[in-house]
């Protein structure tokens, strides 16, 4: 899977994000111009350990987003969008998408993406989820629809067993 930040704001929501990513083995794609910098001290100072296991990619624009990626299915994250994320079949290889904490993603994309829009469903009177929790639902409900290759099986014991633990 893949997950794409447009324009992310918060340092910590694309370090939970980035966390989420690398702990699914998803990579993580990034369009600037970015909220923050993204350096060794500043990832050290956010405990940001796992950043170095995390398949990343940064785009200097959608567009260079487009073009490195064409072909690619996308489906856009909005508050705006008709059907919900369960409502679609993600594909392994799929491309979700989310827009920045202030503005999500702007309207001349979404245009585009009409079909393979997507919201997570809430109250109307709340204007949208945590971007870090919004990536971490649908994520995890495209995981689960490919049937969670790759990640620990039910059943399965951490290498850490209950046993060392006490």
């Amino acid at each position: 899977m893949n997950i794409v930040l447009h324009q992310p704001e918060i340092p910590q929501n694309t370090g939970n994000i980035g966390r989420t990513c690398a702990a699914t083995g998803t990579s993580l794609h990034l369009i600037r111009p970015l909220g923050f910098i993204i350096s060794d001290k500043a990832l050290k100072r956010a405990g940001m350990d796992y950043w170095y296991d995390l398949d990343v990619h940064l785009y200097d624009s959608f567009n260079d987003f487009i073009a490195k990626n064409s072909g690619a299915r996308i489906y856009m994250a909005t508050t705006k969008a008709l059907n919900t994320y369960t409502d679609v079949r993600y594909d392994k290889d799929d491309f979700i998408m989310f827009g920045s904490e202030g503005s999500g993603i702007p309207e001349d994309i979404l245009i585009n993406y009409r079909q393979n829009c997507i919201r997570i469903p809430m109250l109307e009177k709340y204007r949208s989820l945590n971007l870090s929790n919004s990536v971490a639902v649908v994520l995890y409900e495209a995981l689960r629809q490919n049937g969670f290759a790759d990640l620990l099986k039910q059943g399965e014991l951490h290498t850490r067993s209950w046993a060392d633990a006490e």
